[in-house]
């Protein structure tokens, strides 16, 4: 599954170190999942999608 949780955070000019204390999870899992190496749950799916004003389906899409 692809995303564009990079593309998001650099827009919003946040780091993977403040992005992952906003979702309440290390800066390795933010790096995992834009790397996609790590699928997130659901919930932290959403959360990111609500963080960034988008949808879950927007942010994360199979390519």
């Amino acid at each position: 599954m692809k995303n564009v949780v990079r593309a998001l955070r650099t827009q919003a000019d946040i780091s993977q170190a403040a992005l992952a204390e906003a979702m309440g999870v290390s800066r390795q899992t933010i790096n995992s999942i834009e790397t996609g190496r790590y699928l997130p749950s659901l919930p932290l799916a959403i959360a990111l999608a609500r963080y960034f004003e988008t949808t879950v389906e927007e942010t994360f899409f199979d390519a």
